[in-house]
């Protein structure tokens, strides 16, 4: 389906579920930028689909920020947002990210735990004490380390706002061209893309999961990780 820049890759869809591959750089909802945003594009798409008069029925159950690609599902019926909701609200719903670190972790996997405040007025994240912020963990593996560049895949066992971005930050090793969080940044694409979803089908009570991959592009293109990853996709196409 059209985005305004080419296509939204439609990853899997049924009477009550649509997952897609958002595009980087597009905002989930409307903001004060007023750019298409993700949720618009696809209610315009079941709209021309389906050939339905009126204002089309979509539930957002979960985001992604703004800089960042990959994975999402939408609820397109109230049953399915409700009960998508409640997985997330229950910590349900697996979520598997890859991102590319500016520096190397000195151990090959591990969990970070940390405390995290937000601050709405200019919208960033800090870590805190226990008292004051929201308990915020996941789990990381290394998957390929070049040029002092690492690859990671993440396991967020919590959801807070930026929270992979804020973790690694803390630790100095912030995400490759994060512009808020990165203070050595150059000018990029942020590299953290929301690689996997897993989780119970609202209805038919089987396990969904799926799997998108970040593009043969820039940086992650200089990882053979992704490279082997992509061509194994496109083998499974053909």
């Amino acid at each position: 389906m059209e985005d305004g820049n080419g296509m939204i890759n439609v990853l899997y869809e049924d009477n009550h579920l649509l997952v897609v591959e958002k595009p980087a750089n597009m905002p989930v909802q409307e903001d004060s930028s007023k750019d298409l945003d993700l949720l618009n594009a696809l209610k315009q798409y079941l709209k021309e689909k389906y050939n339905k008069p009126g204002n089309v029925y979509l539930g957002l159950v979960h985001r992604l920020d703004r800089p960042v690609g990959g994975v999402m599902v939408f609820a397109k019926t109230s049953k399915a947002a409700s009960r998508l909701s409640d997985t997330i609200r229950r910590n349900k719903m697996d979520k598997t990210y890859y991102a590319i670190l500016d520096g190397v972790p000195k151990d090959k996997q591990g969990t970070l735990v940390d405390y995290l405040i937000k601050d709405s007025k200019t919208n960033t994240v800090q870590t805190t004490t226990k008292d004051q912020g929201k308990k915020s963990i996941l789990h990381y593996e290394v998957l390929e380390v070049k040029d002092n560049k690492t690859l990671v895949k993440i396991e967020l066992e919590t959801g807070r706002p930026h929270q992979i971005r804020v973790q690694f930050a803390s630790r100095n090793l912030p995400l490759l061209h994060d512009q808020r969080y990165n203070k050595h940044t150059t000018k990029g694409q942020i590299a953290l893309y929301a690689v996997r979803l897993a989780f119970e089908h609202p209805t038919k009570k089987e396990v969904i999961e799926i799997t998108n991959y970040p593009p043969n592009t820039y940086p992650w293109n200089r990882f053979e990780v992704i490279k082997h990853a992509n061509k194994q996709t496109q083998e499974k196409k053909t």
